[in-house]
């Protein structure tokens, strides 16, 4: 039955408990040979493939052919591959919003990599919560991984102009409320956004959320922006299957790659590529799973140091194919070689500094401008304080209009999501293109922190032709929204912040110059309005009630706070 001082491995990790180790051994490996492995393979390491298939998530469609893929790089390597399931979340399948279940799909992660037997694990998901919830959990199970996303969509045409989701959602989207659009257009349009598998052809949350992976330095270089119908996107999971196998061999903890300057690097990389406002949430989350925190002052100088390199949408005019194509994430990285942490290390054993000591072949300055040429100067997010968001706020700037950048405006203001979708089109509105459209109740424990921030235009702006205005929320927005709006305002209306205290007609200061958004209204007021705030009712039973009783704020990264380590880094 074998030798008990060998290094334990494969099928004898973490025996069920029956009370007699040899008859757990021996039941284990008797249910193993139910499924056909020979004697051979039953006594291999294993690496685990978490897995996550569904057929409300677009997004991973594919999803077979990745862990075929896989597999076949764990065997040839000399291992057993082990798929599994984990829940997936698929973007615009959940209600009320998929963020409520990124958490649910990191403890799944966690509590699968912990309780089955395996020696090391890849991770396969792409659509926007997934990659972060991955991270989350296979950083907190501690076991060697590697990250493998399914890739961006690849574009369509509509009357001879390229289209993608989901930037090109919105835009026609707003053209339709603007009646310049009509019925029988919009419908065309509906069926060429997304016409193949993979995640949003921008550099949306998914996108996003792949570059930071391969930024951090777990999922392989090269590997973020391989459409997910490119046949290169089968080879690169069969080769994260073989480093699989190799970590098995020598080991490269988590917290070894996941580091404060790995993370550091990740934010540098998130501001360069004018990603979306969702990743500053999940990095946060998956970096205090490792026990690392970044301040909002350390952000907002990672973000002025660096500029914003890819002329993606919706930054920017093109497509993750066309990064893709034009030398990818490596080819950032060399832009912004002088800036990175270079002695952070790969899922290869790789330093980045050896990574990056070969000089790119070839780079599209189409789409990755040099550093002295940027699409702007500055990185793409920033943090937002001020009275009105003591505890922190978001704001893409890459994305915003600049002569909103310093305004002042009057207050119109939504109580709730409900309130908004019955209101922001009433033609007798009392709205102008000068106000500041203020939504409350939108944050993680009102409501599960939806991606509701991009408020609508008012119809009748729209039809006036009013693109853009100044929009703030304790909401989200999804990474392929533009405008300029500030979100994540903590702490939420829904708890007592500040928000919950503005009314219709209060005058309200943005400053992005100074990086605040200010609620102007004397703070004895401020304080007697909310001396008489009360909470609505949350949920009383199930995992609603859970994320609403034990989420974190927006800057804490949204997780439970019983799943973070109680001392962290810095």
């Amino acid at each position: 039955m074998g030798d008990d001082n060998k290094p334990v491995h494969g099928y004898d990790i973490g025996l069920t408990h029956y009370g007699d180790r040899g008859f757990s051994r021996f039941l284990r490996r008797g249910f193993a040979r139910s499924t056909g492995i020979s004697e051979t393979m039953l006594d291999k390491p294993i690496v685990g493939i978490a897995m996550t298939p569904s057929a409300y998530n677009n997004c991973h469609r594919f999803m077979p052919d990745l862990v075929e893929a896989v597999s076949r790089g764990v065997l040839a390597a000399g291992a057993l591959p082990r798929p599994f399931p984990t829940i997936s979340l698929g973007e615009v399948n959940l209600n009320p919003t998929s963020m409520m279940f990124r958490n649910l799909m990191a403890m799944d992660t966690e509590e699968m990599i912990l309780a089955q037997p395996m020696d090391a694990v890849v991770l396969i998901g792409g659509c926007d919560k997934t990659v972060p919830a991955q991270l989350m959990g296979a950083v907190s199970a501690g076991r060697p991984f590697v990250q493998v996303v399914t890739g961006p969509m690849s574009t369509s045409r509509h009357r001879g102009t390229r289209v993608g989701a989901c930037t090109d959602c919105r835009r026609f989207w707003g053209e339709y409320r603007g009646g310049r659009i009509d019925d029988k257009e919009i419908g065309e349009i509906e069926t060429r956004l997304a016409s193949t598998a993979g995640t949003c052809a921008v550099m949306g949350t998914a996108s996003t959320m792949a570059s930071i992976a391969e930024i951090l330095g777990v999922a392989l270089p090269g590997s973020a922006a391989i459409p997910a119908v490119d046949s290169m996107r089968l080879a690169m999971a069969e080769r994260s299957g073989e480093v699989a196998v190799e970590l098995i061999r020598k080991p490269i903890a988590p917290t070894d790659i996941v580091t404060r300057q790995s993370v550091e690097n990740a934010f540098r990389g998130l501001m360069a590529i004018g990603g979306s406002t969702n990743a500053i949430i999940h990095l946060t989350a998956m970096a205090a799973r490792a026990g690392i925190r970044i301040s909002q002052t350390r952000l907002n100088a990672i973000s002025d140091e660096t500029p914003t390199i890819v002329n993606l949408k919706p930054v920017g005019e093109g497509y993750m194919e066309d990064l893709h194509a034009a030398g990818g994430i490596e080819g950032v990285l060399h832009e912004l070689k002088p800036l990175l942490h270079l002695d952070t290390v790969t899922v290869e054993g790789r330093s980045l500094r050896e990574l990056l000591e070969t000089p790119p072949r070839w780079i599209d300055r189409n789409y990755i401008r040099s550093a002295d040429d940027p699409v702007s100067p500055v990185g793409g997010l920033v943090t937002l304080g001020g009275s009105l968001a003591p505890n922190g706020a978001v704001f893409k700037r890459a994305a915003a209009t600049p002569s909103l950048f310093e305004s002042e405006g009057r207050a119109v203001v939504f109580d709730s999501l409900e309130d908004l979708a019955l209101r922001i089109d009433d033609p007798d509105l009392d709205v102008t293109p000068a106000d500041f459209l203020v939504l409350k109740n939108a944050g993680p424990v009102a409501t599960g922190m939806p991606e509701s921030g991009y408020l609508p235009i008012p119809r009748k702006l729209a039809e006036q032709g009013v693109k853009d205005m100044v929009r703030i929320s304790d909401a989200r927005m999804s990474g392929t929204a533009f405008g300029t709006i500030v979100l994540h305002i903590s702490p939420e209306a829904g708890i007592g912040g500040p928000l919950a205290a503005v009314r219709n007609g209060d005058r309200i200061r943005l400053s992005v110059a100074e990086k605040r958004i200010d609620l102007l209204v004397p703070e004895e007021e401020v304080a007697r309005r909310l001396a008489a705030f009360e909470p609505r009712p949350l949920p009383e039973r199930g995992y609603r009630a859970l994320f609403a009783q034990s989420v974190l704020q927006a800057e804490e990264g949204c997780d439970f706070g019983f799943l973070v380590p109680r001392e962290s880094a810095g």
